[in-house]
């Protein structure tokens, strides 16, 4: 008996799926290693531009948009919030810092159920536009997954990580507007975020540095500056 996704899924929606699960690899690998759970995590970020390539060169299926949500839950949602979680974690504890502590797990947890929500309002309205309200959840994800690995809002700085986390929670539910990406600047971007993966050491952070200040950029003055087709 064949599975049941056989002859109702396509090459985009399995991209899909292995972005779902470099989440789940990302959410383990925070436990261990942070450098490698912000690479998986911006690994994540590019298969998730890539389904969408894929999306449009061959076609999507009927279930294609719902499991893009899911999936973004996954690597954008619930891994960088642990992440960041993790990284508090090791810097404070209940007993010693109760507020530094309890700051570092519910605004994590806040910047979950804020993806979820924007991902559901996403799927429900934005979908054909060409633009959304709202942060996107790559969009933050990838600020806090560079913010690590350049040390810049990394785990030096953790009430900076854990601040910004619940900063960017708020506006993935605000009603600012955000066009998409052209396609050559999501290809510069993708070439920054894809040498920040690959590069260790002070290269390693000049890249993560690079795409943070790019995320940073579109961040702030996406909204009003970038211009539209």
């Amino acid at each position: 008996m064949q599975p049941r996704f056989v002859g109702r899924l396509g090459v985009a929606d399995a991209v899909t799926v292995g972005n779902a699960s470099l989440g789940f690899l990302a959410a383990v690998a925070a436990t261990v290693d942070v450098g490698l759970a912000a690479r998986l995590i911006l690994l994540a970020a590019m298969a998730d531009a890539l389904d969408g390539i894929l999306a449009r060169r061959y076609g999507g299926s009927a279930a294609g948009e719902y499991l893009d949500s899911l999936a973004d839950v996954a690597s954008f949602g619930v891994a960088p919030a642990l992440l960041v979680a993790l990284v508090a974690r090791q810097m404070w504890t209940f007993d010693a810092a109760p507020v530094a502590a309890a700051a570092g797990v519910l605004l994590p947890a806040l910047f979950v159920a804020m993806a979820v929500t924007r991902l559901g309002l996403y799927t429900a309205y934005d979908v054909e536009s060409d633009a959304t309200e709202g942060v996107q959840t790559t969009l933050a994800a990838t600020i806090l997954a560079a913010g690590v690995l350049s040390g810049y809002i990394g785990p030096v700085r953790p009430m900076f990580l854990v601040a910004v986390t619940g900063l960017l929670a708020a506006m993935m539910v605000s009603t600012v507007g955000y066009p998409d990406l052209h396609a050559q600047d999501a290809a510069v971007m993708g070439v920054v975020q894809g040498l920040a993966i690959l590069l260790t050491g002070f290269y390693g952070e000049v890249f993560a540095f690079g795409l943070l200040v790019l995320a940073m950029c579109y961040l702030t003055l996406g909204p009003k500056f970038y211009w539209r087709k």
